[in-house]
């Protein structure tokens, strides 16, 4: 693994105040995702490093600002982000917050990430307002608007083009992947979601196999063998977009190929988990294996060291 310094360095950033305002998104992306930090500092080219952890640590800084709260708050909570990023990004002063500097900053070394982040906040108005899915078609306007913009803030870096539009077959590949991790996701945070009152489980699949919402919130043992077999149909579903992300290795960069393999892999890992836990995701999230997914790592990690002998 390539020291931090080092990244920054071969990234061209020298300035301390923007290192600093690197450092710090780090530190935050290093706490709140670290298998995914772990991941970008084993698996990508280390002058990667700092604008995909600017990337993700400005996701996750919108996501929190908009996840919770009644709708209104969310709301106008995301309209004045929307509005501190614009300015940002378009004036000529810098920003005093971290996450708004290394993204502006990041956005000049990658200027097509702009329009990334632009499509990202306009997809957010989705989010601020969810109280969940009517339709399966809810969910997939969900994914179009919201998640796959979400994704390309960092899928972009990646990209052959990365100013694609939506047909090109990367960005498809894209989709696909997103809506397999966003329904594993669903599934996975079952619990945690119906405590908080809304789930990523279109209301009329609920209803397809007998089940209300409030059975799920009540934790009812009676109705874990229909949630099972919902389950086991939504991840059914996960499966085949994740199976069709899988072509996206071979797109892009050689260099960038054991870093999508294990992204890939470790979310296969984690349906798996689904799939375990099965109805009793009413009362416990499903997370995969800590040895499986560290096995996915090294062995990406050994092949990215490979790759990059060869590359010299």
């Amino acid at each position: 693994m390539s020291g931090w310094s080092t990244g920054l360095a071969k990234a061209g950033i020298t300035d301390p105040r923007l290192r600093h305002a690197y450092d710090a998104q780090r530190r935050l992306v290093r706490r709140f995702a670290p298998h995914e930090y772990t991941a970008v500092r084993l698996l990508l080219p280390a002058e990667l490093h700092p604008s995909a952890v600017a990337a993700v640590a400005y996701m996750h800084a919108t996501d929190e600002l908009i996840d919770t709260g009644a709708v209104d708050v969310r709301t106008a909570t995301l309209a004045s982000w929307d509005a501190e990023t614009t300015a940002a990004l378009e004036s000529g002063e810098l920003p005093a917050n971290d996450t708004l500097l290394a993204l502006r900053d990041t956005t000049r070394r990658h200027p097509y990430l702009a329009a990334r982040v632009r499509a990202f906040l306009d997809g957010a108005t989705v989010e601020a307002s969810w109280t969940g899915f009517q339709t399966e078609a809810d969910f997939q306007a969900y994914v179009d608007s919201y998640a796959l913009p979400a994704l390309m803030l960092t899928a972009s870096l990646l990209a052959p083009d990365p100013d694609a539009g939506p047909d090109d077959p990367y960005v498809l590949g894209c989709r696909a992947l997103i809506e397999g991790l966003q329904r594993a996701d669903f599934l996975a945070d079952l619990a945690e979601d119906a405590e908080d009152g809304r789930i990523g489980i279109p209301e009329d699949e609920l209803v397809r196999y007998g089940l209300k919402f409030e059975d799920l919130r009540s934790k009812s043992a009676a109705c874990e063998p229909a949630l099972e077999r919902l389950v086991l149909a939504q991840a059914d579903l996960a499966e085949a977009t994740l199976t069709e992300g899988r072509r996206l290795p071979a797109l892009v960069a050689r260099g960038y190929r054991p870093f999508l393999d294990a992204l890939i892999a470790v979310q296969e890992l984690r349906l798996r988990a689904v799939r375990r836990e099965g109805g009793k995701l009413m009362r416990r999230g499903a997370s995969p294996a800590a040895l499986a997914s560290l096995r996915v790592l090294l062995r990406q990690y050994r092949r990215a060291r490979a790759e990059r002998r060869r590359a010299r």
